[in-house]
C-alpha cells in the first residue's frame, strides 16, 4: 500500500503541466499494452487495469488544480 501512499504524494508536488504530460505518456503506454495483450497474452494483464486507475487518479488530481487557478 506504501506504493499507492508514494504516488499520491508524488502528485501534490506536480503542477499542471506536468499532470497533463504523465496523462499523455499514461494513455499511449496504456495503448501499448492493450495492443500486445491483442497479439499474444500479458505476464500480468492486472497491469492494465492498475494503470487505468493511476490514469483516472492523475485526471482527478489535474481537475483539482485546475479548480484551484
Amino acid at each position: 500500500m506504501s506504493k499507492k501512499i508514494d504516488f499520491l504524494k508524488s502528485l501534490s508536488g506536480m503542477n499542471v503541466n506536468d499532470l497533463t504530460a504523465r496523462i499523455k505518456e499514461d494513455e499511449l503506454r496504456i495503448k501499448k499494452l492493450k495492443f500486445a495483450h491483442g497479439i499474444s497474452p500479458l505476464e500480468n494483464p492486472a497491469s492494465i487495469r492498475i494503470l487505468r486507475r493511476e490514469i483516472a487518479t492523475l485526471k482527478t488530481e489535474l481537475q483539482k488544480k485546475k479548480a484551484e487557478a
